[in-house]
């Protein structure tokens, strides 16, 4: 048992010292992206701050919402145990009142004064016997009741605080809710204004080869270092996979992009802003943060050197470090980075190099 937790702990310090080494990389490596890149701003880098600023407000409402639902769930608990102890103590009032109506009847007796009345010896026995056995009865049921009633103010108080934890949540995501429409609003802004720079910036060779180095370079930032590992390998899953958004698949994997015709490394899946993108499968998040070409960006190391690549997201709800499972949600489909059609972009890599995610996917 102690090694088993010296052990975990062993393992818990490890982690923490590949996600620091890992949050290394990706600042050195973005610090080497900014000094290539600052002199070459580009028009849909006027869209980062607020993508960005989307996708923090979305998934601190995300946090809300799944707090509140704790919350409520908690006070559902502490309701049903209060209903259950008022039921007992109302029943205790009951069972007390029949005690004090039954000692009223037989009368409280005086041990010195029945010894002396002449009576029958066993019966003042048995009458002493059975007064000594009401009386430690009452004493045990006052003693429960008064523990009872201690536990119902605890309870109203606990159900209280749970009340004010739930109007605080409620406040906390109108706030949230108003901060989400007012980066929309100014990220739409910005992309009327720059619309035809963006398209142009889009189609240009040079920008996409730009983008496939700028995400390969992260992919070996990422990928150096053992962040998951899990019991059943992902290479088991080949044939298993369900994509990780329901849509239209626009655009396949070695298909050409812009006029000069490099290949897509994924595939693009057309679908509604704000629908759930799910994990593929079992997995830890490397990477979750705004990148030039990709816009809100998500990357999942699954183990035996595979990663999934989420992009294009209005929003990313889970952070690096984050364990993440088999078809949770992870974010949202968008259009950031300038992309201009709302869904997701979804790569998978094994040792860094593209393939194509529909041959692990299973048959419908």
């Amino acid at each position: 048992m102690v090694f088993g937790l010296v052990a975990g702990a062993a393992w818990g310090a490890s982690q923490e010292e590949n996600l620091k080494a890992l949050r290394g990389r990706i600042e050195a490596l973005n610090r080497d992206l900014e000094k290539k890149e600052g002199s070459q701003r580009e028009a849909r880098d006027a869209l980062r701050d607020s993508e960005r600023a989307i996708s923090n407000a979305n998934r601190a409402l995300a946090q809300l919402a799944a707090e509140a639902r704790q919350v409520r769930a908690e006070a559902a608990r502490v309701a049903e145990r209060r209903r259950s102890v008022q039921a007992q103590v109302s029943s205790r009032e009951a069972a007390i009142e029949r005690m004090l109506v039954a000692w009223a009847a037989g009368g409280a007796p005086d041990a010195l004064r029945v010894a002396l009345s002449g009576s029958d010896p066993a019966d003042i026995g048995r009458r002493l016997h059975y007064f000594g056995h009401l009386s430690r009865a009452a004493a045990s049921l006052l003693a429960e009741q008064r523990a009872a009633l201690e536990e119902l103010q605890r309870l109203a108080s606990e159900a209280k605080g749970r009340a004010e934890r739930l109007r605080a949540i409620e406040q906390a995501s109108r706030a949230d809710r108003d901060r989400v429409l007012r980066e929309r609003r100014e990220r739409s802004r910005v992309l009327q204004s720059l619309a035809v720079d963006i398209r142009k910036n889009r189609k240009e060779i040079r920008v996409l080869r730009a983008d496939e180095a700028r995400l390969a370079r992260l992919v070996e930032a990422v990928g150096r270092g053992d962040f998951a590992s899990f019991k059943d390998p992902f290479s088991a899953l080949r044939g298993k996979l369900r994509l990780p958004v329901r849509g239209e698949l626009t655009r396949r994997f070695g298909a050409p992009r812009g006029a000069a015709g490099t290949e897509a490394k994924g595939v693009f899946i057309r679908a509604p802003g704000g629908q759930p993108v799910r994990a593929i499968a079992k997995g830890q998040v490397v990477y979750a943060d705004w990148m030039r070409g990709f816009g809100n960006l998500l990357i999942v190391d699954h183990g035996e050197n595979y990663l999934s690549i989420y992009a294009n997201n209005e929003s990313l709800l889970k952070d690096l470090g984050d364990a993440v499972a088999p078809g949770e949600p992870i974010a949202t489909t968008g259009s950031s980075g300038g992309n201009e059609e709302t869904g997701l972009y979804f790569e998978m890599r094994h040792l860094g190099r593209a393939f194509d995610p529909l041959s692990w996917v299973k048959p419908k």
